[in-house]
């Protein structure tokens, strides 16, 4: 195991080195949270391909392949979908807004007031989804060096907070960059031809698994349909995901390098597929399907070709982590914090990007200390990432996608939306369980009830607002933002 811990050091050592550099650059607000805005089509399809696959798509996809066959594909898939749709019909309009966060986008298109509510909601999703990354690395480690949970955490943790701290949306748009790379051939170049070859070819797969491992739609229509609820819809309104949005050059690098990493995560679901089929073939009896992955970089790859592709592995956790984590802080500060104080504090001077860069970076210390000790405390990945997301689309889908699409809508329909739909995801997990599927549906309904019902019975959007909002869309208004919520009209 010399060679392949060797590969891991290198890798992680460059890892902190990205951070480092990118230090040098994150010099302003913009730079340090979306990387100046200037990523062209290149470093914008890696990076966003890179950080919506990670663990659980990696390690959760070969799962699930292991488990369903090849619609264990669906979930990764369902990801891909989103970012297609995201790409195609909104980034373009996202990135003109020049924001910072999702709730300044709400504030700009209600005339302010929705930003503190919606920001809490979303500071719990981008927490959630930074926990689950980082519990993942429990694993990696486990099969790397046999450490104990805690220590992998504490390990993997660290190593992300260290370069997101440093050097902000640069160094994790650098470290992103390099991870994509790692893992393209990790996974797709190298784990998936040898998997399918140790396991005797395709005709050998069909010969020794029962053929519902080859149904497209095996894994269940309602599975399927939920997965495009949760994931689908997540992809289109997530702050990890407008974040890296928001860093795109122009409306151009936006759309077809979204398109093109859309593609990618198509791609990167069936070679997940395929891998955890093999190795049902290879070992039929694991007592977990995630330990797929882990026992077939093990078994079957040479010295060397494993190291490389644990480290893809672990490139896959650690780009989740890293963009959930600044999209945590970012909410944070920007949302919550900045918000509050400025509202006990009317008469404090605004921040230089000194200043600016300095409180983001003590945010994403802070909240980097607070997701490893949820890691440590929490066992269950899948529940809480279900719970991420079932915040994310039952509270913010509706007034979100509604402000881009039905101007009728106002910012006490938004309120509510948020609000009831929020609060009913939380009762219905508590009566029916977190992995039910029935908090997502009806929470998702009851929040676009409260929508409808509250825009249309009060007074519509000041038409000042959405004169502005339409400037903005278009490309015309105010280039950059600050972190303090748009004034409501009088």
């Amino acid at each position: 195991m010399a060679v392949d811990y060797a590969v891991i050091v290198v890798y992680l050592a460059g890892m902190l080195a990205m951070g480092w550099w990118g230090m040098r650059r994150a010099r302003s607000k913009s730079e340090f949270l979306v990387a100046g805005r200037r990523l062209g089509p290149v470093m914008y399809s890696g990076t966003m391909a890179a950080i919506v696959l990670g663990g659980a798509s990696t390690i959760g996809g070969v799962g699930l392949g292991y488990q369903y066959g090849l619609s264990g594909a669906w979930m990764v898939f369902t990801i891909g979908l989103g970012l297609l749709a995201l790409s195609v019909f909104f980034s373009a309009r996202i990135a003109r807004l020049k924001v910072y966060t999702v709730s300044e986008m709400l504030d700009l298109r209600y005339g302010g007031r929705a930003g503190v509510i919606s920001g809490v909601v979303m500071w719990a999703y981008t927490l959630m989804l930074a926990v689950t990354s980082t519990i993942a690395y429990a694993t990696i480690f486990d099969v790397l060096f046999d450490m104990n949970r805690t220590a992998a955490i504490v390990l993997g943790g660290s190593i992300v907070v260290a370069y997101s701290t440093l050097g902000g949306m640069w160094s994790i748009t650098l470290t992103d960059m390099v991870q994509f790379v790692v893992k393209t051939i990790g996974v797709l170049l190298l784990l998936l031809p040898i998997a399918v070859v140790k396991a005797g070819g395709f005709s050998e797969m069909k010969a020794k698994l029962p053929t519902e491992y080859f149904d497209p739609l095996g894994i269940g229509g309602e599975t399927i349909f939920t997965y495009v609820l949760i994931y689908t819809f997540g992809m289109l309104i997530g702050q990890d995901i407008w974040q890296r949005v928001f860093t795109a050059r122009g409306d151009r690098t936006a759309r077809w390098g979204g398109t093109v990493a859309g593609t990618y995560c198509l791609v990167y679901a069936l070679a997940g597929a395929v891998i955890g089929t093999a190795a049902k073939v290879l070992y039929p009896k694991l007592p977990n399907a995630d330990d797929a992955f882990a026992t077939i970089v093990k078994d079957e790859l040479p010295v060397g070709v494993r190291g490389l592709v644990l480290a893809a592995a672990l490139a896959a956790v650690m780009s989740t982590s890293s963009g959930a984590l600044i999209a945590c802080a970012t909410v944070a500060n920007n949302d919550i914090w900045s918000r509050l104080r400025g509202a006990t504090d009317a008469t404090a001077e605004a921040p230089d990007d000194r200043d600016e860069v300095r409180g983001n970076r003590a945010f994403i210390l802070v909240m980097g200390v607070v997701v490893i000790g949820t890691a440590i405390a929490l066992n269950n990945v899948v529940e809480a990432l279900t719970v991420a997301y079932n915040l994310l689309v039952g509270g913010l889908l509706v007034p979100i996608l509604g402000g881009l699409l039905w101007k009728r809508g106002t910012v006490q329909g938004a309120l509510a939306s948020v609000v009831v739909g929020g609060l009913a995801v939380v009762g219905l997990m508590a009566g029916y369980g977190i992995l039910a599927n029935e908090p997502v549906y009806y929470g998702l309904l009851s929040s676009l009830a409260a929508y409808l019902v509250v825009s249309l019975a009060t007074r519509p959007t000041d038409a000042a607002v959405l004169a502005a909002w339409r400037e903005r869309l278009a490309g015309r208004g105010t280039p950059e933002l600050t972190s303090a919520p748009v004034p409501a009209p009088r």
